[in-house]
């Protein structure tokens, strides 16, 4: 399952080394398990406070999150394994970085819980006299499923991004595609596919709780940019060349 925390946008480019990832079987093995066990978690989040399996929004949700990635992940796991083994590394190595997953996970998982309780307790309806019509509801799947697949151009565009944050020898930094407009595109997806995630479920009042996720990515963004400035060559002058970090002309 796609976690906003915990996707590393590190804007670098590394040269293969000698060393290769575990046998493509057993990275097979290992990517299917984790998608399966995260499609277990997000069903049993988004439907047992829902009441009922009944729940289309929640269906189409699942399927704009898990379509795109297993489509992705048969690719890497095909045609470039390194990065898939990359991608399936979760143990940050910055001490800022092992604190922010360390409650930004668990927090993030409570938000899951709030548009089946809405959608089973009526809150939108209730509290605001009105749910998400339906045109605003496909609109916002359809925004979420625009950030996940510009989130996956950027693994494309940048071969050997990481999952998490650390600099290793001979990177060098990526300035061109998503890269040339702004430093974190990765983030940039990721804002966009979980903002519109309540709306996209059918719930207003989840929304407050989903833009909770900016300052965390916010945070993330900002250490890894301390992280890359003092270990990775060149990345300071990438920052005057590209000036914004997350949206053009805003930030």
């Amino acid at each position: 399952m796609s976690q906003p925390p915990s996707q590393s946008s590190t804007t670098t480019e590394k040269v293969p080394t000698a060393s290769q990832p575990r046998s493509k079987m057993s990275l097979g093995v290992r990517a299917f398990c984790g998608l399966a066990l995260a499609l277990l978690v997000l069903i049993l989040l988004l439907f047992l406070p829902a009441g009922t399996l009944r729940f289309w929004q929640a269906w189409a949700f699942i399927a704009i999150l898990f379509v795109p990635i297993l489509c992705a992940y048969a690719c890497l796991w095909k045609y470039d394994p390194e990065l898939l083994e990359r991608r399936l590394e979760q143990k940050e190595q910055v001490g800022e970085q092992k604190r922010l997953m360390r409650w930004g996970r668990p927090v993030f998982l409570a938000f899951l819980l709030l548009p089946g309780f809405d959608h089973r307790l009526g809150w939108s309806r209730t509290l605001l006299g009105a749910t998400p019509p339906l045109w605003l509801t496909l609109l916002s799947q359809a925004v979420s499923l625009s950030g996940l697949l510009f989130a996956i151009w950027v693994v494309r565009v940048n071969r050997f991004a990481a999952r998490t944050i650390r600099v290793e020898s001979e990177q060098k930094v990526i300035s061109t595609g998503p890269y040339a407009v702004v430093r974190h595109p990765m983030y940039a997806g990721g804002a966009f596919l979980w903002l519109f995630a309540p709306l996209a479920m059918g719930s207003y009042i989840a929304l407050p709780a989903f833009a909770l996720i900016v300052p965390l990515l916010v945070f993330r963004l900002l250490n890894e940019e301390k992280v890359l400035s003092e270990q990775l060559p060149g990345y300071r002058e990438y920052c005057l060349r590209t000036r914004y970090r997350l949206i053009p002309f805003v930030w």
